[in-house]
């Protein structure tokens, strides 16, 4: 039975199509390629179409006897989704339905979600545990939210088993420089710092300087894009040897300040990097960082790649080499 990877074209889907593979397990890629790249898939089995297509997802899980799915596909700027609401509940809420029920008129019972801490909002305590209160503050991460609180509903209705992995700030890339980070236009923090150091950014820009942290910059939690995988995979088996729909946090527990994420990156590279302070951004939180405790004590899960310095090493590698991200050269 197979891993049908929705989304496996994007930046983490692919990541953890390569490393479902690698661990032998029989994966095909579904993926719309609006946001996603052909050349991140590379030799994997591949189905180009619309998660929100209850159809054409269901035709890919009879040809490929697809037994769990894996959901990455959805928009995911916060910015973007405070100016266009409408755009995220259509495609992560909408498209999200649809995808499950072409699982359940195929008799699929196992689903991995892509969540977010974003549906936590701004945080009472750090670091956030699982069962922190959820207060979005923008309508990406309330899309999240939503559609766990849908995936709890549809365990209930009809034995669907679910588990949502909320992410904090996904970075880094492949470390052996085989597969990468390429937004169009890229908007996360640590890609913009490495391109304002590579030469091809003019500043960096620091939204909000006067937050409630060690430097007035935000405060981030960020996890190593290799580690987001293994979760992934640790996930998917845990719930195909009998394990109930849950819910976990993923990121490295200590965070990391944008300005002292701009010093790490100074130091790997061995450059200055030049930014500016810019205004808060609608929706953005001032502190995120995770407990990660559950996952550890449930899942086994541990981060291989901890240290900010080797995130960036490798995110810097993969920049370096792909002037055009999966592009021609």
């Amino acid at each position: 039975m197979s891993i049908l990877v929705v989304g496996g074209a994007g930046y983490i889907g692919s990541h953890t199509a390569h490393l479902l593979a690698e661990r032998g397990h029989p994966v095909v890629v579904y993926d719309n390629l609006e946001l996603g790249h052909r050349a991140a898939v590379g030799s994997l089995p591949f189905v180009h179409g619309d998660y929100g297509d209850p159809l054409a997802v269901g035709a890919a899980i009879r040809k490929h006897k697809v037994d769990a799915v894996m959901h990455f596909g959805a928009y995911a700027s916060v910015g973007d989704s405070v100016a266009d609401p409408g755009k995220y509940y259509e495609c992560n809420i909408g498209k999200g339905l649809s995808l499950l029920r072409a699982m359940r008129d195929n008799g699929v019972g196992h689903l991995v979600f892509s969540s977010s801490a974003a549906t936590y909002g701004e945080p009472s305590i750090l670091p956030i545990l699982e069962d922190h209160p959820q207060k979005t503050t923008n309508p990406y991460g309330e899309t999240k939210l939503m559609f766990e609180r849908i995936l709890r509903d549809y365990d209930h209705a009809f034995g669907l088993k679910s588990v949502s992995l909320r992410y904090f700030n996904a970075a880094g890339a492949h470390p052996d420089g085989l597969l990468g980070e390429d937004h169009t236009p890229e908007q996360h923090a640590l890609p913009l710092i490495i391109d304002t150091g590579l030469g091809r950014r003019a500043k960096f820009t620091i939204y909000g300087m006067d937050w409630d942290t060690r430097d007035g910059s935000c405060l981030r939690d960020f996890i190593h894009v290799t580690d987001l995988a293994d979760a992934h995979i640790r996930a998917v088996e845990h719930l195909r040897s009998g394990g109930g729909t849950d819910a976990f946090n993923l990121g490295n527990t200590y965070g990391t300040t944008i300005r002292e994420a701009i010093a790490a990156a100074e130091a790997v590279m061995g450059v200055s990097i030049p930014w500016e302070a810019g205004p808060r951004r609608p929706g953005d939180p001032g502190r995120l960082t995770a407990s990660c405790e559950k996952i550890k004590r449930v899942l086994g899960w541990e981060p291989i790649y901890p240290d900010i310095e080797t995130i960036i090493r490798h995110a810097w590698a993969w920049r370096r080499d792909h002037p055009h991200g999966y592009a021609m050269r």
